[in-house]
């Protein structure tokens, strides 16, 4: 999927190509001439200090490419004559480094090691501009990474959580409305030796918030919830009634919690996704 991110109040396209970042050169270009973006793009490649950048980029990053047409196209430049699009660089080398996408939303991107060969070209301010935002973007997917595995394995953990409802709570002769207010319970079993409420608790003081309680979790809590979940199929299997089973979870989140959050040696781990 497309993202995009601001550079100097410029929306720079970026893309991906076999799990590689790649940035959109017409959108660089725009930034000096947005009149004349495919003809700075054009007269970059004609350069013989991008060719020799590019041909040495191919031949690190890319088995397939032709170095006998790069040696032709490289004997050639710098000469007045000399032309090259970024179609007929891909076509006769057999470049990856610059895709050319066609249509209303295309352009001509470049993996990120050469649009920033080329941001430098068009302004060494907008390349460094260019490095912030794009760091930014990296370190808000990695939060967003890290939060969303855990809430993954929260879910796994839970399916583990349920089966052992399944297996050692529920009678065979049981409905659907009476088993679902087994795992209801189950559910809250956990929510209470975590959050200290119960999800219609949390409901109710919480009106106007989207979601569950769960939802709301911290990095640390959705952690702690995770192994709560494995801990609390255990003790069903070992016939521990309700009860006992609240209260050693209980004293296991406290404990857990202490460590997640006041332990230096315990890495940080971001806030969950407030209002999701």
């Amino acid at each position: 999927m497309a993202k995009k991110i601001e550079v100097l109040a410029r929306e720079i396209r970026l893309t991906g190509v076999n799990d590689q970042d790649y940035v959109c050169l017409t959108d660089i270009a725009r930034y000096k001439n947005a009149d004349a973006s495919d003809d700075l793009i054009r007269n970059w490649l004609r350069n013989r200090n991008t060719l020799e950048f590019l041909g040495l980029w191919e031949q690190i990053n890319n088995p397939d490419f032709n170095p006998v047409e790069f040696d032709g196209i490289r004997k050639v430049a710098g000469l007045n004559s000399f032309t090259l699009t970024p179609k007929q660089w891909i076509e006769r080398t057999g470049a990856i480094g610059i895709q050319s996408k066609a249509g209303r939303y295309g352009g001509t991107y470049a993996h990120l090691d050469v649009a920033l060969e080329f941001a430098a070209w068009i302004s060494v301010e907008f390349k460094l501009y260019l490095i912030k935002e794009f760091q930014r973007l990296k370190e808000t997917e990695r939060q967003t990474l890290g939060w969303d595995i855990r809430r993954n394995l929260a879910k796994i953990n839970y399916r583990i959580h349920t089966d052992a409802i399944q297996t050692h709570l529920i009678p065979p002769e049981l409905g659907k409305a009476q088993t679902s207010l087994v795992y209801a319970s189950e559910a809250d079993v956990l929510n209470m030796a975590l959050f200290g409420q119960t999800a219609a608790q949390w409901r109710g003081q919480n009106p106007g918030d989207k979601g569950n309680i769960r939802d709301q979790a911290t990095g640390a809590q959705l952690v702690c919830l995770s192994n709560l979940e494995n801990l609390n199929a255990l003790f069903i299997s070992q016939a521990l009634p309700q009860p006992e089973r609240l209260t050693r979870l209980n004293q296991i989140a406290i404990q857990q919690m202490k460590l997640l959050t006041t332990d230096d040696r315990t890495p940080h781990l971001p806030e969950g996704k407030k209002g999701k």
